[in-house]
């Protein structure tokens, strides 16, 4: 797309292709939200978006995601890459930052359909968005947080070389909720999967580069 080249851009690892999605992404991903992203027992997310209806959940899916790319400034960004894997939209992997050319700090959020979990994707996903981020648009460090209680998310930060930066506490369902806060710099970031950004040239003005 000429007038929105961002479209355009895409991440592929040896499993995985992250784009912005199309309206057809977006149908499959609400599929994905609708067969489950967590035992319904507990609660990842600081806004418990899973919680909705199961009516609703779909439209709710499709609509922030429609929201976050028609409120993209260069001031305030938000990548929201649907995660596709042998065909199928299987998950959402964000990358985002406010005054990154100043700040030059991203921040990083995910999910995975149940099926799909436990197989390392998660950590390949995320390693995408920080090649992206450290190789391809100059990023000096990369922010992530979870819950104490979610240790899949945290495991993958250690895999990719986060260090604890800090708690904070929140209401989550009704009750106390420890976030962990993670930082990862730069030079402290090795590739784990070899990444290939296609596309990003003409998208580097709406960066904020």
């Amino acid at each position: 797309m000429r007038h929105w080249p961002l479209l355009n851009l895409r991440l592929t690892t040896p499993r995985l292709e992250l784009r912005l999605p199309s309206l057809d992404d977006l149908d499959e991903l609400a599929d994905r939200a609708l067969e489950g992203v967590h035992d319904p027992g507990w609660m990842p997310f600081a806004v418990p978006w899973t919680d909705a209806p199961a009516e609703e959940l779909p439209g709710n899916v499709v609509r922030f995601h429609l929201g976050v790319m028609s409120g993209w400034t260069p001031d305030s960004w938000c990548c929201n890459f649907v995660v596709v894997h042998e065909g199928r939209v299987i998950g959402v992997q964000d990358l985002r930052a406010s005054d990154f050319p100043i700040t030059r700090e991203v921040g990083t959020g995910s999910w995975l359909g149940r099926a799909y979990q436990g197989k390392g994707l998660g950590t390949e996903m995320r390693a995408a968005v920080l090649h992206l981020a450290f190789r391809g648009l100059g990023a000096r460090t990369a922010v992530s947080s979870a819950f104490v209680h979610n240790p899949a998310s945290l495991t993958v930060s250690r895999k990719l070389g986060y260090q604890p930066d800090g708690l904070s506490v929140h209401q989550v369902r009704g009750r106390r909720a420890v976030d962990q806060r993670l930082r990862l710099d730069a030079d402290a970031f090795t590739d784990p999967v070899p990444v290939e950004i296609h596309g990003l040239e003409p998208c580097l003005r709406h960066f904020g580069l």
